[in-house]
């Protein structure tokens, strides 16, 4: 889904452009209420996941694959503004480091893949979440569900974008029937993969769920062979936001390293969805070079590195670094401008009170 520069005319790629900085803006702004003492720390982790599952390209047909977009996931984790946050973390160490989607479609891409797909999934979510019973098992359920039907709204929302300032003459009917076809197929990967980290999560640290927060089904019990509820039991020595993320942090980054550094190398080479139906429709007729086609980790690879084992593996684990620290970086700013917040009001209701 990664669209390149040439794919969609200046006008409509600047437009899209504004159109993701007001919406990072807005997110920013969101993300002070998200990102909690729970949350910060996991933020840059989440985006950091993103990346490097988005090197394991699976097979959904022949000779097209799919990756993780991850709008889906980092909503349900850490919050819909902070998951936009994410995912345009993410796109930009591609495009800037890896020249994976075009610098001038930044825009394009940052609203396809960060903010339709948080938008689609975290409003299935939520809606079905009201509809099931109040269990583990329905926020998984609910997460598979808004995954899936993430990605072909993406594709939706790219076709939208190229009847508006597309730079070939393909039929819209067409680019709207394989671009929606293909990605329901890559939908249902991404369901998979956003419904079993989901899940994981909720195993060890269901507090750490954004999405599964409130959750307070009772504990059953069998009794005489029939289910009832046990007793309220007492209060946690150790309040939930007060247990340590270190371990699911360290857990989390050496999951995503290992998945960049050498899962990623037996991922699918066959083309991603776009890039398939771009070339079997024309869309990249006029495609153009990337801007940062130069750079030494394009391509993820590393320049001057021949195997291309190491080399690949190398890259992976530069890019989960790089993601990291800047999604870190970004995510913590945002952090103190909540506490900042809060002081201030919590100062001037002091402040009235003593009046």
């Amino acid at each position: 889904m990664h669209v390149p520069d040439g794919f969609i005319d200046a006008p409509v790629s600047i437009a899209a452009g504004v159109a993701a900085a007001g919406a990072v803006a807005v997110s920013l702004r969101g993300a002070r209420r998200e990102l909690d003492e729970r949350a910060a720390p996991l933020a840059g982790l989440v985006a950091a996941f993103i990346f490097a599952v988005q090197m394991l390209n699976f097979p959904v047909a022949a000779g097209t694959s799919g990756h993780l977009l991850g709008g889906a996931l980092a909503a349900i984790l850490v919050g819909p503004y902070t998951g936009v946050l994410c995912v345009s973390v993410v796109l930009l160490m591609q495009g800037v480091l890896f020249a994976d989607g075009g610098l001038t479609a930044l825009g394009v891409n940052v609203m396809n893949m960060a903010v339709v797909t948080v938008v689609v999934a975290y409003a299935v979510f939520r809606g079905l979440l009201k509809l099931l019973p109040d269990t583990r098992r329905s926020v998984t359920v609910a997460a598979f569900a808004g995954a899936l039907l993430s990605v072909p709204g993406a594709a939706v929302m790219f076709t939208a974008l190229y009847a508006l300032g597309g730079t070939t003459d393909v039929p819209l009917g067409k680019v709207f029937t394989a671009m929606v076809g293909v990605h329901v197929l890559i939908g249902i990967g991404e369901a998979l993969i956003t419904a079993a980290t989901v899940g994981a999560v909720l195993a060890v640290r269901p507090d750490l769920v954004h999405g599964a927060r409130g959750l307070a089904a009772p504990l059953k019990l069998r009794v005489g062979g029939e289910l009832v509820d046990a007793p309220a039991a007492a209060p946690a020595a150790v309040p939930a936001a007060a247990r340590s993320t270190k371990p699911v942090w360290i857990t989390g980054l050496v999951t995503a390293l290992v998945l960049a550094g050498f899962v990623s190398f037996y991922a699918s080479t066959s083309p991603d969805g776009l890039e398939k139906v771009a070339a079997d429709k024309g869309i990249d007729q006029k495609v153009k070079e990337h801007a940062s086609a130069g750079s030494p980790l394009a391509d993820y690879s590393v320049k001057d590195v021949g195997d291309a084992r190491l080399s690949g593996g190398l890259a992976g684990v530069i890019g989960v670094g790089a993601t990291v620290a800047v999604g870190t970086g970004i995510f913590w700013t945002v952090r103190r401008r909540r506490a900042e917040d809060l002081t201030a009001t919590s100062t001037g209701s002091t402040a009235s009170s003593a009046l």
